[in-house]
């Protein structure tokens, strides 16, 4: 197993969010988020849903925009984490870009009900938040923007448009959250390596020319 796909593997749904309660509200907010949106969910419905009453979720979260901003700041760090690792880890260019696109794949496949609040809800965040959430989306983006840049430099890839690619690339594995569902044919392994297969082939990958 590469680090990558340790770091995509290793992660347990909101076990840094304490206590319990704390934790039963914030699935129930994601839950609650990704079926009726943000705006259209109540702190009733939330509260509800983790089978607390209203009054004690402000004992935890001041908002509602508070909890979208623990589950998007927790999300985009754990998304973070896997482009970095790939980024950082071993292997030519191709090698990493497989194991960038795999692991962040799969981890929009497996936890898709999360990656949909934390990757479409964006704009719900306050400026404040928002702007904290954006910094750390163009880390995530300059983590794959290295990978592609190393692979042209070492001749692996055939991208004249780096930045765009980039974007294409992150566009594509983040989809994923939006239509996978638990119920249909493909595994979260299967779709990332799918989606690797594809990105190589976007980026024309190439043997490694021998020195």
């Amino acid at each position: 197993m590469d680090s990558a796909q340790d770091a995509a593997e290793a992660y347990r749904p909101w076990s840094e969010v304490t206590p319990d309660a704390a934790r039963r509200l914030l699935v129930a907010a994601v839950d609650a988020f990704a079926e009726r949106g943000y705006h259209a969910t109540t702190t009733r419905d939330i509260a509800g849903r983790a089978g607390m009453s209203p009054a004690a979720l402000y004992i935890h979260y001041k908002t509602k925009e508070e909890l979208l901003h623990r589950i998007s700041r927790i999300g985009h760090d754990k998304a973070l984490d896997i482009l970095t690792t790939a980024a950082d880890g071993p292997g030519c260019a191709a090698e990493r870009l497989d194991a960038a696109v795999r692991s962040f794949v799969r981890w929009h496949a497996a936890h898709h009900t999360t990656a949909r609040v934390v990757q479409y809800e964006l704009d719900a965040l306050a400026p404040e938040h928002r702007s904290e959430i954006v910094a750390l989306r163009r880390q995530s983006d300059a983590a794959v923007r290295r990978i592609l840049t190393e692979g042209v430099a070492s001749g692996e890839f055939d991208v004249p448009d780096v930045a765009g690619t980039t974007l294409a690339v992150l566009s594509l594995c983040i989809d994923v959250a939006r239509w996978f569902s638990a119920a249909g044919r493909r595994t979260p392994d299967e779709v990332g390596a799918l989606y690797a297969d594809l990105v190589l082939r976007m980026v024309g990958a190439r043997p490694r020319p021998q020195k």
